[in-house]
């Protein structure tokens, strides 16, 4: 039987909503930008934020023209599936569901011990009660969580207005727009800046998983390309607040000396407005894992769907007509459970371990995986290009995405060392990217096996959403 998620159910806005809350505004302002400042010495971080967004925003050109000619729940496996073959969109899905996985796995470390500074109690407890409420949540038809998520961001984008106006309101002496200094950039710390800012800002191509129940398909392209230009600009504005808060030149000294700066920064538009800053925080959290859950689930039933992963795993509620990937959600909620549990077991960090660890995975694999989708747009056949788009899509973006793309994947490759806060010399920090290889290599092997033992479902990989004939449309639109 034929099964589709509810089409028509996300609006243009729904889209952008789940691709700004992923990477969660609110979290990189209180825990990224104080740390690329405290552990890399960079005082033009403004600067490096805009030259980031600008790679991921070219970056993600390629990506969404393809996600919106594929139409797959599973994007980055239909990509590279139409657009290099069947078993690269095997082996890029298999990477996917890992980097996908670690980062929304990571927020349960950084959830549960802020909850435990806060309240009280062991992390992994809290970690616990928030898997329990995003896996219930995660079953509910997507209208529920988009509406949760788009309450959160607007609050957490004010929040971070306000940081911005408390910082420059009260500027300390120094040279007001030394982080937009192009000399800052080059610094030896710049590597892990750049690493840093990408992982910030991963969560942008999340849309591309929902293309199958967007109103507008090619809103996919506008809620990525834009989010990640707007974030950019929303990061870079709130860094230098920060620089121009306490000093350009020693901005990572007070970072380090104040372990909640950007609350006391904030304290002075009032003690109320720092306290709601640490409730949203919480949420901004939970809403991020909430996000990235979506998209998991939506991998894993839309693979399953297609026989590469178990068919039950297909299971869904609503009959054909699927308003939540039940299958794909429970996997999810599994999955997490056993990391979250390993780490606690382990009597690990759940900050400076699980959370960077897993959070350092999940970039280096979602970077990677960006590459590859600007290279199968820039490799797509004529029938999967289709009448849409022009030399810029297809031609001209991918070009300069790889180009550049290259370039800031290889600078968060040689310094994923200071990213895990690794001792100079140690071979930990190869361990990541072993990691990204080796689902890749999973990947590939399977779908060989599946080619040879069964070659019809190997045909079907990466055919993308039903015929409307064989599973209707819902009537229905939400936000």
């Amino acid at each position: 039987m034929q099964v589709a998620l509810a089409r028509r159910t996300v609006t243009p806005f729904g889209l952008w909503v789940f691709g700004a809350q992923a990477s969660a505004p609110l979290v990189v302002l209180v825990g990224g930008i104080p740390a690329i400042y405290v552990t890399t010495g960079v005082t033009a971080l403004p600067l490096t934020y805009v030259l980031v967004a600008g790679v991921v925003a070219v970056l993600a050109v390629g990506y969404t023209a393809m996600a919106r000619q594929v139409g797959h729940p599973a994007a980055y496996y239909g990509i590279l599936a139409r657009g290099l073959g069947r078993g690269w969109g095997v082996a890029g899905g298999m990477v996917a569901l890992v980097a996908y996985n670690a980062i929304q796995i990571s927020l349960y470390g950084l959830l549960g011990a802020t909850l435990a500074a806060q309240v009280g109690g062991a992390w992994w407890v809290w970690a616990g009660i928030a898997l329990v409420g995003v896996a219930a949540f995660g079953r509910a038809p997507i209208v529920r969580s988009t509406w949760l998520l788009a309450v959160v961001l607007v609050v957490s984008l004010l929040l971070v207005a306000m940081f911005v106006l408390a910082g420059v309101g009260q500027a300390s002496a120094g040279d007001v727009w030394a982080g937009f200094d192009i000399s800052g950039l080059m610094v030896g710390g710049i590597g892990g800046a750049v690493a840093f800012c990408v992982a910030s800002l991963m969560g942008v191509d999340t849309p591309g998983s929902f293309v199958e129940e967007a109103v507008d398909r090619r809103s996919v392209g506008r809620a990525s390309v834009v989010g990640a230009l707007v974030l950019g600009g929303v990061y870079a504005v709130a860094a230098w607040a920060m620089g121009v808060a306490v000093g350009p030149a020693v901005v990572g000294e007070m970072a380090a000396a104040d372990g909640d700066l950007p609350f006391t920064i904030l304290s002075r538009a009032g003690s109320s407005v720092a306290a709601l800053a640490g409730v949203m925080l919480l949420l901004a959290i939970l809403t991020a894992k909430l996000s990235f859950h979506a998209v998991v689930a939506r991998y894993v039933f839309a693979m399953a769907r297609e026989g590469v992963l178990p068919a039950r795993l297909a299971g869904a509620e609503g009959g054909t007509r699927v308003s939540a990937p039940r299958g794909g959600s429970l996997t999810q909620s599994v999955v997490a459970g056993v990391v979250v549990a390993g780490f606690a077991v382990a009597g690990a960090d759940p900050v400076g371990q699980m959370f960077t660890w897993c959070s350092t995975l999940g970039a280096l694999g979602l970077l990677s995986l960006l590459l590859a989708a600007s290279l199968a747009a820039l490799l797509a056949p004529p029938e999967v290009r289709g009448e849409r788009g022009g030399v810029w899509e297809w031609r001209i973006a991918p070009v300069l995405g790889l180009i550049a793309g290259t370039v800031v994947l290889a600078a968060m490759v040689l310094n994923v060392g200071s990213l895990l806060g690794a001792a100079p010399g140690s071979p930990f920090p190869l361990l990541l990217p072993t990691i990204i290889i080796a689902a890749a290599v999973v990947g590939g092997m399977w779908a060989q096996y599946v080619r040879q033992s069964r070659p019809e479902v190997y045909a079907g990989i990466g055919d993308g959403t039903p015929q409307p004939n064989a599973v209707p449309d819902a009537v229905h639109i939400s936000i």
